[in-house]
This record gives C-alpha cells, sequence and structure tokens, in this order.
C-alpha cells in the first residue's frame, strides 16, 4: 500500500511513532491514474518521521516530534525542478531528443538531456552531430522500438521502449526488481557505535544531521534529492564531480540547496578523496551500479577504509538482473515498467505528474540515511541503504489508484496509517485528524532568495516537524565553486 506506514515499515521504523504524524490532504495535487499523491506523502511523510525520531534521540527527548504532512508542499517539492525560476527564467525541462518517438511497432523513449548521451544516441542511429528531431524521427520510424533501444544502449546511449504492465511484468529484469525489498538496508561492518554530539535541547531550529558529514557522488535528480535533504536537516554535503562532466547548470541550482560543490578527479585525486572519506560519516552515490566500484567506492570497499561508515546507494534499474549494470533516469523507468503506458492514451504514451520515482526515491533513502544514523547510535556497525527507481516504480504500479474523479481518500485528513476518520485528540494513532483543506496551486509553497547564481524562485522543503528547519541555510553555489575539503 502506497501509505506512511508502509514506508515506515519497509526502513525499519517502530510503529508505535507513527502517531506522531499528521497529514493535510488536498485533493487535486499530483493528479494522475495512478495513486502518485499517495507514494509522494507516503516518502516524506517516512523522511520527516526518520528526521524528527534522530532529532529526539541527540536531544534526549523522551518524545519524537510531532510530524505534519502537507499535500501542498509534498506536490510543489516533488515538482521543484518545475517551479525553479533564475531571475526569472524557467529551466527547460527536457532537450529536444528527449521524448517519445514512434516506431515500426510502438514507441521509444529517449534521453539526451547530456551533451555525450544526445552524441550517443545520434552515433546509435547512423545520424551527423547537427541532426535535427525530423532526422530522428524518420530514422527511428524505420525500426522496432527494441531494436532502437538494444542499439542506443550498445552505444553507450539511453532509450527504453514502450511497455505496458503486463509486458514490463514478463521482462527478466522485471522479475528481478520484484524479488527485492522496497529498501535494501543491511550492515557492513560491527564498527563501535558512532557517538554524535548531543545537540541541546531547545536547539533552533532542530537539525538531527548537525555535524554530520556527507560525500556527495550523485548525478541528476533521486540522489541529489537524497543529500538536498540531508543539507536541510544541518549535514556539512560536499558534492564532487569530476572536472570534465559539468552539471547541467539549472538542475545544479534546483538540487543544490544546502550544499558545497567542488571538482574532484578520482584518477588522479585519489589521495584528496581519502582524507575526505577518513572523516566521512555518510557516502552517497547515484551512478549506475559498478561504475564507482573501480575507484574503491563499492559499499564494502568504503566500510574497509572507513569502519561505522553508512553508504546510500541510488540507481535506475537495480544492481542485479540483465539491466543491472544500464543506466537510466525516471522518465525511462516511466516508459519501461508500464506507468506511461497507463498514464497515456491510445494515441500516445503519457507520464506521471512530476518525476516522482526520483522524488520518492530521494526522500525514502534519505530516510534510511537518517534511520541508519539512528540505529548506529544504539548498536554501531556501518550500514548500507540501497533504492532503485524500477522497484519504487512497482510500488507505485502495484495499487490501483482511485477511480476517475474519485478523490473520497483525498478529502480527509489521515494520520500514518494511511486510515481515514477519527475524532481529533491526544495524536495517538488513529486520533490525529482535521479536515481536508483546498488546493489553490503551489505559490503557497515557493519562496524567492538571492544567490551566487541570481535570484531564485524555488520550492521550500516539505519536510516539517516540530523545531525543525523551515528552509535551506544557503541557497546553491556555482558548481565546482569550492575547495574539495570540509566546512
Amino acid at each position: 500500500m502506497t501509505s506512511i506506514n508502509y514506508a515506515w515499515s519497509v526502513l525499519g521504523g517502530d510503529p508505535a511513532l507513527l502517531a506522531r504524524v499528521t497529514t493535510v490532504a488536498r485533493a487535486g495535487t499530483l493528479p494522475a491514474r495512478l495513486p502518485v499523491r499517495r507514494l509522494a506523502r507516503a516518502c516524506v511523510g517516512a523522511c520527516a518521521l526518520a528526521a524528527a525520531e534522530l532529532g529526539a534521540r541527540r536531544t534526549g527527548r523522551a518524545e519524537v516530534p510531532a510530524v505534519r504532512v502537507d499535500d501542498g508542499a509534498v506536490a510543489a517539492a516533488f515538482t521543484s525542478e518545475r517551479r525553479l525560476l533564475v531571475d526569472g527564467r524557467a529551466p527547460v525541462p527536457f532537450a529536444p531528443l528527449s521524448r517519445f518517438w514512434r516506431t515500426a511497432d510502438g514507441w521509444v523513449r529517449t534521453h539526451a538531456n547530456y551533451p555525450h548521451h544526445r552524441a550517443r544516441l545520434l552515433t546509435a542511429l547512423g545520424l551527423p552531430e547537427n541532426a535535427s528531431p525530423e532526422d530522428v524521427a524518420a530514422r527511428v520510424a524505420e525500426r522496432t522500438a527494441v531494436a532502437v533501444e538494444d542499439a542506443v544502449h550498445a552505444a553507450g546511449g539511453l532509450a527504453v521502449a514502450l511497455r505496458s504492465p503486463e509486458e514490463w511484468a514478463a521482462h527478466e529484469q522485471a522479475a528481478e526488481v520484484a524479488a527485492r525489498p522496497l529498501v535494501e538496508r543491511g550492515r557492513l561492518d560491527g564498527a563501535d557505535a558512532r557517538v554524535l554530539a548531543p545537540l541541546a535541547a531547545g536547539t533552533s531550529p532542530l537539525l538531527p544531521a548537525a555535524g554530520v558529514r556527507v560525500l556527495d557522488l550523485t548525478r541528476v535528480l533521486a540522489g541529489p534529492v537524497v543529500t538536498r535533504t540531508l543539507a536541510l536537516l544541518g549535514a556539512d554535503v560536499l558534492r564532487l564531480d569530476a572536472p570534465w562532466l559539468p552539471e547541467l547548470p539549472d538542475q545544479h541550482a534546483d538540487t543544490g540547496f544546502g550544499k558545497r560543490s567542488a571538482r574532484l578527479d578520482l584518477t588522479t585525486d585519489r589521495a584528496a578523496f581519502e582524507e575526505l572519506l577518513a572523516s566521512a560519516d555518510v557516502v552517497v552515490t547515484g551512478y549506475r551500479p559498478g561504475a564507482l566500484d573501480r575507484f574503491g567506492l563499492a559499499p564494502e570497499a568504503l566500510a574497509e577504509r572507513r569502519p561505522g561508515l553508512v553508504v546510500a546507494q541510488v540507481s535506475a534499474w537495480g544492481g542485479y538482473g540483465p539491466w543491472g549494470g544500464r543506466r537510466g533516469f525516471d522518465s525511462l523507468v516511466q516508459a519501461a515498467t508500464g506507468i506511461a503506458w497507463a498514464e497515456g492514451s491510445a494515441d500516445r504514451p503519457g507520464a506521471l505528474p512530476a518525476q516522482a520515482l526520483d522524488h520518492g526515491s530521494g526522500y525514502l533513502l534519505a530516510a534510511g540515511v537518517l534511520r541508519a544514523l539512528t540505529e548506529q547510535s544504539y548498536d554501531g556497525g556501518g550500514r548500507f541503504v540501497r533504492l532503485a527507481l524500477a522497484r519504487t516504480a512497482r510500488w507505485l504500479m502495484a495499487e490501483p489508484g482511485p477511480e476517475p474523479g474519485a478523490e473520497a481518500d483525498e478529502a480527509v485528513q489521515t494520520d500514518g496509517t494511511g486510515e481515514a476518520g477519527g475524532t481529533g485528540g491526544t495524536g495517538e494513532v488513529g486520533e490525529a485528524r482535521e479536515a481536508g483543506e483546498a488546493y489553490e496551486g503551489p505559490d503557497a509553497w515557493l519562496a524567492e532568495r538571492d544567490s551566487a547564481l541570481g535570484r531564485l524562485r524555488y520550492a521550500r522543503p516539505p519536510l516539517s516537524f516540530a523545531g525543525g528547519p523551515a528552509d535551506w541555510a544557503r541557497p546553491p553555489v556555482p558548481w565546482g565553486s569550492d575547495a574539495a575539503r570540509w566546512a
């Protein structure tokens, strides 16, 4: 079920803490045939509860701070890359060659936002660098969807055939994905308990991750959402990128809040990385499985050099099965797993109202990191937490959405169990209730501030718990503008 209590259970959380969660349902947010709103609410709610739990642990509170999950705030955050304005200019989310194309037997979805991915796509199709979208459309129309998928993958590019839910269920990768839990969690070593400095009970705002050092080796959206969330909660987040692989500027602006950004060549600056690792608490990676292993960045290799480390990993397809080493993005996973088919029409594939697999996986993985830090404070041990967008997609697809126009489950406020009703009261499970509220658009959850990148309009963070931060302490900085060292 796409509910907070399910998300909390797969994170290993104490079910009694769900009584601390209240949700504000707003009909009209993230409209879709699939239960996107419930999935988004569940991921943010679980993350906020994990933050509140760690905050209570570090301040010595007997009671975990109350958590409030507002559908309006969640919807704004899940579309943050679309809400961003830089000096009044709106980003273009997808490049001209990132789209669905008709094939000889159906549809194929490509992703070519990065220059090197665009070049590989054109190479696979036998087209020159200056090829137009019309050129691509003509070439793709001559081939089957799977033939395009295979050719582009062989060239190192990104393309996925549109599949129905039944077609995906019959795929070997789908079986591998289905065999795994939504959140994979485990121990890496038996190191002594990591002692985070206590926080004063009256600290304002309460920053549960204060003093936690996070190495951010992620790209695009899901991974940067993880580290953006940890930065909100007080972590010292240092993003590292290869000097020759700059991030897309608007994407960097959207996900760079609260972080510092440095360039580091792992092939020549290993000593610098090892110095950073020696005092890191968390490493988050978002590259395709195995891509960083040659640099000694597999979870077990990292934990061997830094016992007690928490390693968080997010990938498109998971690190297993025939697609385990493939690159991927949210839009491609939607196409492959049947989501685009379910959200589309007889004439054309559709899409979710947000990059919900990216955002949802990001908040869930951040929650997994926070829960790992809490668990470490009791019994130590290095930990790993791992998610795959394809597994999040399976979670979304497993539960049918409401009938068209039916909003009964969204018209009231619910608690963390996902059950509606109640009379209000003490905050125990089944008692934290209010009437649902109208949704009049995202403006109430947007903010503006100046930065070195220009004047930014952005979505405020959706995590809300008593005493917690309302915004990031610092705006994003230009890509690669910081030194590769801890603050």
